[in-house]
């Protein structure tokens, strides 16, 4: 399939144990109206059943606002709600749900090192998802600071998304360090006003754009 790296640029993750008691749907609805490029749905506390009817409702969400829809781990979820993808970890049969996923679907595996970069990269990943910062929505999770995203960019061709403790404030910081866009979660699914958060976010990332544009004159 053709991928632009592009749709990356603001990667907004959906959960529930961050959220105010805000669902996943209206999570996305408010991310997708502040400006996101992209929409993760993230729910390990529901079953297969019951996260159908909420990744359909997302991806007619992101079809609707022209975004990019991607399902955390339920490779069979993704599919049979029509999503543009699925994200993996490490800990996940990738090579096997690149081949379920086929070509029309975009497929994100997380590394943390430039190894388990090209080792992605060779099973079919389109893009990276690289912890950044630590970061209490997925303690287990290990953060490779700016230092890890540089040498993991400098590793693979395949665009990588810096996730983990990012916000307004340092995501220009991540995106000088190599990522290609910014994945949020707390940033947005705890704001006061998730569709200020979001335009914050894609304010932080216009600005980067323009100051690396400026550099490279």
């Amino acid at each position: 399939m053709a991928f632009d790296p592009a749709v990356l640029a603001l990667y907004v993750v959906t959960s529930a144990t961050v959220s105010r008691d805000r669902g996943h749907v209206e999570i996305a609805r408010a991310a997708i109206a502040g400006g996101a490029t992209a929409i993760q749905l993230r729910a390990p506390e529901l079953d297969d059943e019951a996260l159908l009817p909420v990744a359909r409702e997302i991806v007619a969400l992101g079809r609707a606002g022209g975004v990019l829809t991607i399902v955390n781990d339920r490779v069979g979820v993704a599919m049979e709600a029509d999503a543009d993808g699925v994200h993996l970890g490490q800990e996940d049969a990738f090579g096997d749900a690149a081949r379920r996923v086929g070509p029309r679907r975009v497929l994100g595996i997380s590394v943390g090192t430039p190894l388990e970069a090209r080792g992605a990269e060779a099973a079919g990943a389109h893009y990276l998802g690289v912890t950044v910062w630590s970061t209490a929505t997925k303690p287990e999770a290990r953060p490779v600071g700016l230092d890890g995203v540089r040498a993991i960019a400098r590793a693979t061709r395949l665009p990588v998304v810096g996730i983990g403790g990012i916000d307004a404030s340092n995501a220009a910081d991540v995106l000088a360090a190599g990522a290609r866009g910014v994945a949020v979660v707390s940033a947005v699914a705890a704001a006061d006003d998730m569709v200020a958060a979001a335009r914050g976010l894609r304010d932080a990332i216009a600005g980067a754009d323009a100051a690396a544009r400026g550099g490279a004159r």
